[in-house]
């Protein structure tokens, strides 16, 4: 394991967070317009983010790993999101905040952080799996995660419209683009070269803009906000070694595939994600918590990524 590997990751990740400080501090950003952005992130270039995985050039693996790839991470979710409502409740966290724990311990950063990670860890052969992971993901964040915040946002902000809760409401860009994006792998559609280059200069905003708008709630925070929090410090322990670790001999008896359990093990290792925030700020949900947790699982996978993948 090459320690440097997760460091280089975590620098990468705090210098963009640094830029939307400086923007937001410089005036240059507002929360309206971290607000704008979100919407933009949320709706537009995270779900083309997986698409330009889809047609990407790597070398096709089959159907079968492909559909026990899915399995496992359907498995991933089932058990993450109990364990998402339980976890909180043994930290004592109060029931109104217990909702960003949730948020925290069922969404990681799959994106960001998972693909390079997994591209420099597990070999490039992995990212296939890494994309299964994403559409699961994607399909999970936008049907629960985009309902329940809209009820926690409807519960802090009565005042405040929000649209109905409703089946409609869950067909959405993020769902759609999913299975077109499953579609178009298993049936191996070709784009022409100009539609390819304009989905990833679409997809490619993606790390930026998302990082920005962290910044922006970085920069109104103060450090002791983050780190004085002795609760997270133990959801760290135990949402990003434990369980990590728990899935490795959950699954490890049912798996023959070793590329595919080392791909599932290291996408729940990872640090809180940041749709969770980006989706917060778009329906108006409190989110200092949410930022908090990012920043806090984020500093910590430089020891507790290297700590799980011990175990493999």
């Amino acid at each position: 394991m090459d320690f440097w590997i997760v460091q280089q990751q975590m620098i990468i990740i705090f210098i963009l967070i640094l830029i939307g400080v400086f923007l937001f501090k410089k005036k240059h950003l507002s929360n309206d317009s971290a607000r704008q952005l979100s919407w933009i992130i949320v709706n537009v270039t995270n779900p083309i983010t997986l698409l330009c995985a889809a047609i990407s050039e790597e070398d096709k693996v089959g159907v079968k790993e492909i559909g026990v790839a899915f399995l496992c991470f359907v498995v991933m979710f089932a058990i993450l999101i109990p364990l998402a409502y339980l976890i909180p409740v043994v930290l004592g966290v109060e029931r109104s905040r217990r909702y960003a724990y949730r948020m925290l311990a069922i969404f990681g950063n799959v994106g960001f952080i998972g693909i390079p990670f997994s591209a420099a860890v597990l070999g490039p052969e992995s990212l296939i799996f890494v994309s299964v992971c994403g559409l699961t993901f994607n399909l999970v964040v936008y049907t629960y995660g985009v309902e329940s915040l809209k009820a926690v946002a409807a519960k802090q902000h009565p005042e405040t419209e929000q649209e109905g809760r409703s089946l409609k409401s869950l067909i959405n860009s993020g769902t759609v683009l999913a299975v077109v994006t499953i579609v178009v792998y298993l049936a191996d559609i070709k784009l022409p070269e100009f539609g390819i280059s304009t989905l990833k200069y679409i997809g490619n905003c993606t790390t930026f803009l998302s990082m920005v708008v962290l910044g922006v709630s970085v920069a109104q925070m103060v450090p002791k906000e983050v780190f004085s929090r002795w609760r997270l410090y133990v959801f760290v322990v135990i949402r990003q070694i434990f369980v990590p670790i728990m899935f490795i001999f959950l699954l490890r008896p049912f798996l023959t595939n070793a590329l595919i359990l080392h791909t599932v093990v290291v996408m729940v290792a990872m640090p809180a994600g940041n749709m969770p925030l980006m989706l917060a700020r778009q329906f108006g949900a409190d989110e200092d918590m949410i930022s908090a947790g990012i920043i806090m699982t984020t500093v910590a996978s430089i020891i507790t990524i290297p700590a799980v993948m011990y175990f493999l």
